[in-house]
């Protein structure tokens, strides 16, 4: 599925083309958005707001889009992940 909310909709695992190289490219688009933000604006602080970024994403939108992954592709996703 194209909507990061709604994991348990998808149709089928993507395993080729940028996806082999990260299993969450959008997300490490904007993690290199908030990167050039943070230069552009010369903050220290502003590049530290990344690794907020990242723990958000990470607990409340990646582990929980893997476990319905999981359970919708099972050995499949788990051997792509």
């Amino acid at each position: 599925t194209v909507n990061p909310n709604k994991p348990e909709q998808a149709s089928k695992l993507i395993t080729g083309g940028i996806y082999k190289i990260s299993r969450n490219p959008m997300y490490v688009g904007f993690a290199f958005i908030l990167a050039g933000w943070g230069v552009w604006l010369s903050s220290l602080w502003a590049l530290l707001c990344i690794i907020g970024f990242i723990a958000y994403l990470t607990f409340f939108q990646i582990i929980p889009e893997e476990r319905a992954l999981t359970k919708l592709f099972g050995e499949e996703f788990t051997a792509y992940k």
